[in-house]
């Protein structure tokens, strides 16, 4: 008899009902129920991609770790953004069209870049990019002098870009995995950001101005839009 009701009704009328008779709400999709987002353009094209949000309220904690001399990927905005007490503000990526300090493969810079040679390095939104994870996160490491810091940020639900290639999407618990084994006897502390509302308009190309701090500040880690990555190398022993 149920299974007769159930397709005399059919799968959508079967689930609103059950929905009802359990007290559980109605979804009100209004024009949020489309196949295209709002903007392909991460929400550029509207205001400040979601994800901004997480990842400038990560530098700003971060602001006393940015000084020296800073290795940034592609353009050096964040270093001078955030940092302060700038001694030299180098870029590094493997596209020449940024006119970065080094043009090089991260994962390839043994014979471009020094070892111990940055005080700070950011990588943010990279990591999902790097064709080769652990060579890339190996040299990182060996850029920074002892005591120097690592800022990076890997994208989690958010859309792929659509001109270039998007390797990993990792959870926090993911990133730990990796990071302990690449990093081993560092400090590293791995965060994710977010929640279900975040994580819809960041898929659908809203931008951050168009939610609130408050909803934006509730964390959710079933949900997270971005992960962030401090990484201190441990400082040099002093001589017996």
């Amino acid at each position: 008899m149920r299974s007769q009701i159930k397709t005399l009704l059919g799968p959508c009328w079967t689930v609103r009902l059950r929905c009802l008779a359990r007290r559980k709400d109605l979804p009100r999709w209004g024009n949020l129920r489309r196949t295209k987002p709002f903007s392909n353009q991460f929400g550029f094209d509207r205001g400040t991609p979601v994800d901004r949000y997480y990842l400038h309220k990560f530098l700003e904690k971060n602001r006393a770790h940015i000084t020296g001399d800073v290795l940034e990927i592609q353009l050096s905005g964040y270093t001078y953004r955030y940092g302060s007490n700038i001694r030299r503000a180098h870029t590094i990526d493997i596209n020449p069209d940024f006119q970065p300090t080094y043009v090089c493969d991260l994962a390839r810079s043994e014979d471009v870049l020094s070892d111990a040679s940055y005080d700070c390095f950011l990588l943010p939104n990279t990591l999902q990019h790097l064709r080769d994870l652990e060579g890339c996160l190996r040299h990182a490491l060996r850029v920074i002098k002892p005591g120097g810091v690592i800022l990076a940020s890997g994208a989690a639900f958010e859309p792929l870009i659509s001109d270039g290639p998007d390797y990993w999407r990792l959870s926090a618990v993911g990133w730990t995995e990796v990071l302990q084994r690449v990093w081993a006897g560092c400090d590293v502390r791995v965060e994710s950001h977010g929640n279900c509302l975040a994580a819809v308009a960041a898929m659908l190309g809203l931008a951050l101005e168009e939610l609130t701090p408050a909803e934006l500040d509730v964390f959710d880690s079933q949900y997270p839009v971005l992960i962030t990555i401090f990484c201190q190398k441990p400082s040099a022993r002093a001589p017996l």
